[in-house]
């Protein structure tokens, strides 16, 4: 009996990984199903809508999708950051002045001196709220006037280029005409970092200041460099960000457009909790794809595109609704 009753308990163990990993990840499963869903949809209203739709999706899904990230970072560790569209501008001009006429090689250098810009603005903006301890929210509104100024200073109006082999690796397919080359671009990247993040102690720090400020605090963690940590995670994620729009658009944009509110619907979207020290990267990903397969659905139906942003704020407000309605729930119980 002891026997048998071990051999079952070793069977279930497999189970119980499986169910405890889709309680954990539900909302960006349930995304997924969401997202897989409108694609029919799409199909079905533009049955011509094949390789050449998907790898459309992915290219203007890139940059958002990092800033997305960029936004979940700064959220989960109990912030918010609205500059981010303003530092994508920024390092998108940079990089497009400094490599115009340039030769291929010095192409890398650019990007990784851009990267560093980007840690540098984002620690800026953690620095200026633990030491002024002003609210985030001020201070990067504030920051983004800043950083818009900067960037029409570089480049007053869209100009510059991109590297020959920045704009290779995005675009066009990967071994298979359905896989983006920029979607494997974003999987690389945001793993590369995210996943060790996830799993560090700065990782855990971030998601206990976001959780309890105090309690982190009495628990041992430096609360005011992990806030600056996040930030310049946040700023690090926005530089690369604003490296996918000048490598998908060929060029540097100087005005900040929608990003930065769109970042802030998709992590809603995406079950990021914008009291702080809960959500991922996954379904802040996936809420960027449905949000822009939603906007090319209209184009497709006639509808007016401005139309968008208005579905945009109606999905942000029945989201942070329906998080709402859960958290009183648990609070019940």
């Amino acid at each position: 009996m002891s026997a048998a009753a071990t051999a079952l308990g070793e069977a279930a163990r497999p189970l119980d990984a499986v169910v405890g990993m889709v309680r954990r990840n539900g909302w960006a499963l349930a995304l997924l199903a969401f997202l897989a869903l409108l694609l029919i949809f799409t199909k079905v209203i533009q049955p011509r809508y094949g390789v050449a739709g998907a790898q459309a999706l992915a290219i203007s899904a890139l940059p958002l999708a990092l800033a997305a990230v960029a936004q979940a970072i700064c959220v989960i560790g109990g912030g918010i950051d609205l500059s981010i569209g303003s530092m994508m501008a920024l390092t998108s001009v940079i990089a497009a002045v400094q490599m115009k006429g340039q030769p291929e090689e010095f192409g890398v250098v650019v990007v990784l001196a851009v990267l560093v810009l980007g840690l540098i603005l984002g620690a800026i903006n953690g620095a200026v709220i633990v030491f002024t301890r002003v609210p985030d929210i001020v201070v990067t509104l504030a920051m983004s006037f800043v950083w818009a100024g900067f960037a029409l200073l570089v480049l007053a109006s869209p100009g510059g280029g991109s590297a020959k082999w920045l704009r290779d690796i995005i675009l066009g397919p990967f071994l298979n005409e359905w896989i983006p080359k920029s979607a494997i671009v974003l999987i690389v990247t945001v793993g590369l970092v995210w996943i060790p993040l996830r799993r560090s102690r700065l990782g855990l720090s971030i998601y206990a200041v976001g959780s309890n400020r105090l309690a982190a605090f009495r628990s041992g963690v430096g609360v005011g460099r992990t806030k600056i940590a996040a930030y310049a995670l946040t700023g690090l994620f926005a530089a690369l960000a604003g490296l996918g729009l000048t490598a998908s658009t060929g060029i540097g944009t100087p005005v900040p457009g929608p990003y930065t509110l769109t970042s802030v619907a998709a992590i809603v979207l995406g079950g990021v909790s914008l009291a702080g020290g809960r959500g991922g990267v996954l379904g802040p990903i996936v809420a960027v794809l449905i949000l822009q397969l939603i906007r090319s659905d209209m184009t497709f139906l006639n509808v007016d595109t401005n139309l968008a942003i208005v579905a945009q704020g109606a999905i942000l407000i029945g989201v942070v609704m329906f998080g709402s309605l859960l958290q009183l729930r648990r609070a019940r119980r």
